[in-house]
């Protein structure tokens, strides 16, 4: 592939990822729809406003440092922590038995990892890292990929239906009133 296609369809990667981050993290800064989400009735309000930030930040670090040309260097090492951070929710998602959502946020690592790998040329040239820095960021992240993968697979499978709803069918007859009333037992 040569050099103005590899770097048109980087750009149009990145600008979708950039997006995809950004409708992903103001949700959690403005705290408003994130209820529906995996696992962040259990987190404190300061960690989710702290994950939504990164999120933003992360998407921001996708192209703006490139579009501006201030510090574009940035723009890899947004990827690789946009790639962490996405790793990091695959917990909530395996935790609560959610395979596709699990499957999917080594999707978006990926995606963000192939970003890091296309622009790393960029904190090479710029910042005075050695390739082998994109080499141990990677290998942090393939192998976390593939534990997440196994982990996920070897769990079995929840055939309940998970949430309220469960507690509901197997609870005594009565319980529906004071479930529904946001008492519960």
């Amino acid at each position: 592939m040569n050099a103005n296609v590899s770097h048109i369809v980087l750009w149009s990667v990145q600008g979708f990822l950039a997006l995809f981050f950004l409708a992903a993290g103001a949700p959690k800064l403005i705290g408003r729809g994130i209820e529906r989400w995996t696992g962040f009735s259990e987190l404190a309000r300061p960690m989710v406003v702290f994950i939504g930030i990164t999120e933003v930040l992360g998407a921001a670090g996708l192209v703006l440092p490139m579009a501006t040309g201030i510090l574009p260097w940035l723009t890899p090492l947004a990827a690789v922590g946009l790639a962490i951070i996405v790793l990091m929710a695959a917990g909530f998602h395996v935790r609560a038995d959610e395979r596709l959502n699990a499957l999917e946020t080594g999707l978006w690592a990926s995606i963000a990892a192939v970003i890091a790998i296309g622009r790393w040329d960029l904190v090479a040239s710029h910042a005075s890292a050695p390739p082998w820095a994109l080499v141990a960021a990677l290998g942090l992240l393939v192998p976390s990929v593939i534990i997440n993968a196994i982990v996920l697979f070897k769990r079995p499978v929840n055939s309940g239906t998970p949430g309220p709803v469960s507690e509901l069918v197997h609870s005594e007859p009565g319980a529906w009133s004071a479930a529904s009333s946001g008492h519960g037992r």
